[in-house]
């Protein structure tokens, strides 16, 4: 009993540890240049679990059938119509700002999200493969948002616009 007794704070301190990193945040590593200029490969961000996703967003994502998780930007939100036309993004019909994207965004016809899909793209438009390539994301492939880098410590704290 006075053993069990000793190890109970460890205990508890595991099981929290698990329950965060499970249900709240997680650390996530950014793989490839996607999301060049903002992100950079090898950098370790946080993931938010919680919270409502909004355009703009940094969000992670892991596709059905794919090993590895995803690092885009929401563009299009469930029920808007996106179109890509001569390197400009329209949402509804109406020009959106594209102060992320870095290079030629091609041009794509017209689509209109489910009620709970969202169109992503990444901020390196020339080599990204996002919903240009593979279509509307589900809510249920999104598996948070992410906005802090942990590591390189040289880029410690919140993503900024490059």
């Amino acid at each position: 009993m006075k053993f069990i007794k000793s190890i109970l704070p460890y205990l508890i301190i595991i099981i929290v540890v698990v329950l965060i990193r499970t249900f709240l945040v997680t650390p996530v590593r950014v793989n490839g240049e996607s999301m060049y200029p903002t992100l950079n490969g090898g950098e370790i961000m946080i993931l938010n679990r919680l919270g409502k996703v909004k355009r703009y967003d940094i969000v992670v994502l892991k596709r059905d059938g794919e090993k590895d998780e995803l690092i885009k930007r929401v563009i299009g939100l469930p029920g808007e119509k996106v179109e890509i036309m001569d390197n400009k993004i329209y949402i509804n019909d109406k020009e959106i700002a594209d102060k992320y994207g870095y290079g030629i965004t091609y041009s794509i016809n017209a689509i209109t999200l489910g009620n709970d899909e969202y169109f992503v793209l990444g901020d390196n438009r020339l080599i990204s493969a996002d919903s240009r390539l593979f279509g509307a994301v589900k809510k249920s492939e999104i598996q948070g948002t992410t906005n802090y880098i942990m590591y390189p410590f040289k880029s410690f704290g919140k993503v900024k616009t490059k």
